[in-house]
Formats: structure tokens, sequence, C-alpha cells
């Protein structure tokens, strides 16, 4: 579940290619002795300085990128959640509210798009929270957009949260307005199992150098 707030900042992923093996000339025992003192580097020269004689075709093509577009197949169905909040943040609290409520997870007409509608209560302390969340695959970028809806409001937080699975760890990132401080906001989805989930959001003051986590959602099944 994606807490209902957040602005975003788009994450650029830069895939970087490594050069493809240096060709050896091997004509003659002699000349293959002196092109391969040729094409050992100098030291202190990284061998990505050197150019082959003659690129291949594959070197010329970047590593396909990953396809993400069922990464967050896992959260479809119904799932308790529990919660816990940090009301106050970045002021060093320490003090934690509980919830507990219900998380439901829907495909949008059999697509990868995805909507969650998530309701949690705390009896002892009077307190609700009732939010909504929209997750898009964008198959270009190879990136989710994740939009926290507030329907009774009709509002969409917009720009979207952005980011991407690598393995079972999903990390999403915006940039937003905080009691007039500009904070980076982390969401963070890991433990995933058949059964179990977890989702964190952290607030960074300091553009990434620290964070405090402010929210913890497990869901189970």
């Amino acid at each position: 579940m994606q807490p209902p707030l957040g602005d975003a900042v788009d994450l650029v992923l830069v895939r970087l290619m490594k050069p493809s093996s240096i060709y050896l000339l091997a004509i003659l025992q002699l000349s293959l002795l002196s092109s391969t003192a040729q094409e050992s580097p100098a030291p202190g020269v990284s061998t990505s300085q050197q150019q082959p004689s003659q690129p291949s075709a594959a070197s010329a093509q970047a590593a396909p990128l990953r396809d993400g577009a069922h990464d967050f197949d896992f959260l479809i169905g119904n799932w308790k959640a529990h919660v816990r909040r940090l009301p106050d943040r970045l002021v060093g609290s320490s003090t934690w509210v509980e919830y507990d409520g219900i998380s439901n997870h829907k495909k949008i007409l059999d697509s990868n798009a995805n909507f969650e509608e998530f309701e949690v209560d705390n009896p002892e302390k009077h307190l609700h929270i009732k939010a909504q969340t929209l997750r898009l695959y964008n198959p270009d970028s190879h990136q989710w957009s994740i939009y926290p809806l507030d329907l009774d409001k009709g509002a969409l937080n917009l720009p979207p949260v952005v980011g991407q699975f690598v393995g079972n760890r999903g990390e999403f990132y915006d940039q937003e307005q905080y009691k007039v401080r500009s904070i980076l906001v982390r969401y963070v989805w890991l433990n995933i199992s058949p059964k179990s989930a977890r989702m964190e959001q952290s607030f960074s003051p300091d553009g990434g150098k620290t964070w405090e986590t402010n929210w913890i959602c497990e869901l189970a099944r």
C-alpha cells in the first residue's frame, strides 16, 4: 500500500555497455608476439580506452532492458494489512501508531495496470485511514509510475512516484514539499512471498544521505 501522499521525481536508468574483446592478429609467431605487445594495455590504462580493430555487430547493441510488466502481479488479490505509522516526522520521534485493516488489489481491464483499495483503523485512538493507489507500467522506460489517489476529494497526486524492481526488491522515488522543506520520498517493497509482503515509506531531508522510515505496512493472507 502506498501512503496517501507524494509528488515525484523521475529516475533515469543508464545502461553502460562494456567493450567487446580485442581482436588479436595471428599470422606468424613473430607478428603474434608483436601484436600482443601492442594490444596489451599500458600500466594505469583501462582496456575500455582501447578500440577494437573491427567492432562486432553485437558490441553496437546495448543489452535489452528487463521487462518488469508483471512485477506487481504478486499483489493481485485481497490482503490483511497491519500498519505502523510515525505521525511526527523528521523531528526525531519514536512514537508509532498501529492500524489494522485490508488492502485489496485488482488488475484493470486485464492489463499490467493495477488498482488498490486500502482501509485501516485504530479503534483505541479512533483513527481511520482510507486510500487508493493506481500503478501503471511504461514499456518504453521499463518503470512503474505510482499515483496515490483521493477519491473523496477527486484528487490525483502528480507527478507520480517512479521506480522499478531489482529481484524481489522494488524502489520508487519522488520529491515533494513537507512542512516547507523539500524532501525525497522513497517507497520500498520487500519480503515478498505468496503469503506476505512489506512496504515501507521513508523521508530524506538531505538529498538521500539519510532516511527516516515513517510508514511500515505488512501484508498477509
